[in-house]
């Protein structure tokens, strides 16, 4: 029998996604130039903090500008963050910027601090609204047309329990055009920041167990007020002791308590003084800022350490821990030693996707192209050329994929890996598109006979054509799909550069396109195929139930956004949208009648119940009801949840998962429904969250981000004082059992 290449639904429906392609493409390039090269955002949020990265410089940004960058970070009621000098307890925000060549980063012009008391401690920072400002040196051999400002931050927040949080940021700041957007904040905070101003007479003197502080000079407005005192280094005296204050005309003078574990003895003493102002929200009131002489001889310093709560203690070495992390030792190529690492993990991983189960449906297309052409003259020829296609449209796509995540992170989106199956539309379209592909599969109609000849030709016409298409559908069904090595990759490229993490996306899908490029260019492959026949017919055939088994998946998915009556409704359409296909294939007056009944109930379907497809249900997405798996329960996450069980000491288990995620499917229903796995961690007094991201959450979407991911699954295990264990995304009974011994 002669060999027909499976015509699929591809002529239509690959060129529909082509158009798809090309709508995505320029909006990737449009945000490269409008958002900056830089697509991390310009802000990050969390349940306790925002923070945004702002610019100042409204002559613009050339050489001998003043140019100003700054973090304002926003923080909840009764919530603060540090200043340069904690106090007691804490440790300052921290700021790492990466700036280009030519332009260099000056010291935080702190604005002047609060006083927080706790107990008989007492810290130094801000709450409400703070800008923390840097000025920007731009050298005169900068010549580019902009610049681009990249900043890694951490900082603790705090009430009476402590969180260390982190983000990394840019913008774009022009050289020629004025930006001015903020000047409001930063000109707020120029007019509250400490007036530098020199000592004169002022003095220190050193006593046992106390300093006398003598101050000359300060405004006269200031004169019979009662003043706070804010040493800039830490260490020196005791910020929560009671000290004592006085005005003798026009000098100020106090004496204020030693720090028993003092181990600096300074030559002076850099310091600010403020009016006392301890309601409010915000930096203090402005300040005078002084190095003053320190007269005299110190006493002798202990040397024992400070005693650092262990709450305390543990939050500022995960901080440290961080901070650490987000520092990589420089490598001599010049290129970060995290892309490298990004760029091999995307590699493995974007092969490892072709074994997905999400994948599998489209290994029917792979299989079916790459045997179609069997032996002949130009069949090695057509296999590479064909080869060189499928790559080119997965690699494409995964760069668009990537391209449209990244900007709409920029512009504020809290989005990851597979958001796009957080919409009911697209979950509902997939399941369209998988139905057609697998009725086309089994024979039910051929696009040959629903279309011109002109039209039903153009796949056997133009096979390079198909191929690539093919890799744009390919990357489609594999989008929603997180491999081993995967994740971790993609959250690294997040924080990367756009260029850099366009080229991590890149090599996703030339990882996943790998396979299929080899075996187009080795012989030896295309000779242990079958050749062309009968066979095929029934592999296609065979193929169709993957495809349908996928619609059945997405079918449930949709259920879990939009309720069984979205579900249902979607059914109803699949249905008679089959009927309209099949009568589609019929000959004379049938095809007419059937046809046109198919196609006026399908429009009444879609009028009269399609609503119910794309309607999310009002509930939280994270407000599942508690499930219990061979007697162990799982509970819904939530910030506050897991912040209570880690208050009561117990460890929390976290599986970040959503309906959507095929692998995140296969592991709860292996390795996390294991009896024996499951009663250990009973016997440990493990706590069990499920955080459900299968529709829109931003809180599971930063809690994943904390955890340097943007796509599921993810497990983590929570323990105070030990950091964060992040297992793989395809996990085993022994490697969490691994994970709890350290527990």
């Amino acid at each position: 029998m002669p060999h027909r290449p499976p015509s699929l639904v591809v002529s239509s429906l690959r060129q529909g996604m082509a158009f798809l392609l090309t709508l995505v493409l320029p909006l990737a390039v449009m945000a490269q130039g409008v958002l900056g090269t830089s697509l991390l955002p310009s802000k990050v949020e969390s349940d306790l903090v925002r923070a945004e990265l702002m610019a100042h410089a409204p002559q613009g940004a050339g050489p001998g500008q003043e140019v100003w960058v700054g973090l304002q970070l926003t923080h909840a009621p009764e919530w603060h963050t540090y200043w340069k000098n904690s106090g007691d307890s804490g440790l300052p925000t921290e700021l790492q910027w990466t700036l280009p060549p030519g332009v260099s980063a000056g010291e935080v012009a702190w604005p002047t601090p609060r006083k927080f008391p706790l107990g008989t401690l007492a810290n130094y920072g801000f709450n409400g609204t703070v800008l923390l400002p840097v000025p920007l040196t731009i050298s005169p051999e900068f010549r580019g047309s902009h610049i681009d400002v990249q900043l890694y931050a951490a900082w603790l927040v705090c009430r009476k329990e402590c969180i260390p949080e982190e983000g990394n940021f840019a913008l774009r700041i022009p050289v020629d055009g004025s930006t001015g957007l903020n000047a409001q904040a930063f000109e707020a905070t120029f007019a509250a920041a400490p007036t530098s101003q020199p000592p004169g007479d002022s003095a220190i003197a050193p006593e046992e167990g106390f300093i006398s502080v003598s101050l000359d000079g300060l405004p006269a407005a200031w004169h019979k007020q009662t003043l706070e005192f804010f040493p800039e280094a830490g260490g020196i005296i005791e910020p929560g002791a009671a000290w004592t204050q006085a005005w003798t005309g026009d000098r100020w003078t106090a004496r204020v308590p030693l720090s028993p574990h003092r181990s600096d003895s300074p030559a002076s003493l850099s310091l600010v003084v403020a009016q006392a102002n301890p309601t409010g929200e915000g930096p203090g009131s402005p300040g005078v800022r002084m190095d003053v002489p320190v007269q005299g001889t110190w006493p002798a310093p202990a040397a024992l350490p400070v005693a650092v709560p262990d709450n305390l203690s543990a939050a500022l070495e995960a901080n440290a821990a961080r901070a650490a992390a987000q520092t990589p030792p420089a490598d001599p190529s010049g290129v970060p030693i995290t892309l490298w690492a990004a760029l091999l993990g995307a590699l493995i991983g974007g092969m490892i996707l072709n074994l997905m189960p999400c994948v599998f449906p489209v290994l029917a297309i792979k299989v079916l192209a790459f045997a179609r052409h069997g032996d002949g003259a130009g069949a090695q020829r057509a296999h590479r050329v064909n080869g060189l296609a499928y790559t080119a449209g997965v690699v494409l796509s995964f760069l668009a994929l990537g391209g449209l995540l990244l900007a709409l992170r920029a512009a504020g989106e809290q989005l990851g890996w597979g958001f796009q199956l957080q919409s009911p539309g697209v979950v509902a379209a997939l399941a369209v598109l998988f139905t057609l592909i697998g009725l086309n599969l089994a024979g039910l109609f051929e696009v040959g006979n629903l279309l011109p000849s002109s039209v039903a030709t153009l796949q056997a016409r133009n096979p390079t054509a198909d191929s690539f298409l093919t890799g744009v559908l390919a990357t489609a069904i594999a989008s929603p799909c997180t491999a081993p090595f995967m994740g971790a990759s993609l959250g690294l490229a997040i924080g990367l550069p756009p260029v850099q993490a366009l080229a991590v996306f890149g090599m996703l899908g030339l990882g996943m396109a790998l396979p299929y490029l080899a075996a187009s260019w080795v012989p030896a492959i295309a000779r242990a195929l079958p050749r062309p026949g009968a066979w095929m017919q029934t592999f296609r055939q065979l193929m169709a139930f993957p495809m349908f088994a996928t619609v059945v998946w997405l079918l449930w998915v949709l259920g879990q956004q939009s309720g069984i009556d979205g579900a249902a409704a979607l059914l109803m359409l699949l249905v008679v949208l089959a009927l309209l296909v099949w009568a589609m294939g019929l000959r004379g007056r049938s095809r007419t009648v059937l046809a046109g009944a198919s196609l006026l109930g399908l429009a009444w379907l879609a009028w009269a119940v399609g609503p119910n497809v794309t309607r999310q249900l009002d509930a939280d997405p994270g407000a599942v009801v508690a499930t219990s798996v061979q007697g162990v329960s799982w509970e819904p996450w939530s910030v506050d949840r897991q912040n209570a069980l880690l208050a009561e000491g117990r460890p929390v288990f976290i599986d970040f998962t959503a309906a959507w995620c095929v692998t995140c499917q296969y592991n709860k229903r292996t390795t996390l429904a294991n009896e024996g796995l499951l009663a250990e961690m009973a016997s440990k007094n493990i706590a069990l969250l499920r955080a459900d991201w299968t529709r829109r959450d931003p809180a599971v979407t930063e809690a994943l981000a904390r955890l340097g991911r943007n796509g599921i699954p993810v497990y983590a295990i929570y323990k105070n004082g030990q950091p964060t264990q992040v297992l793989s995304e395809v996990i085993s009974v022994e490697e969490v059992r691994a994970a709890l011994t350290s527990l």
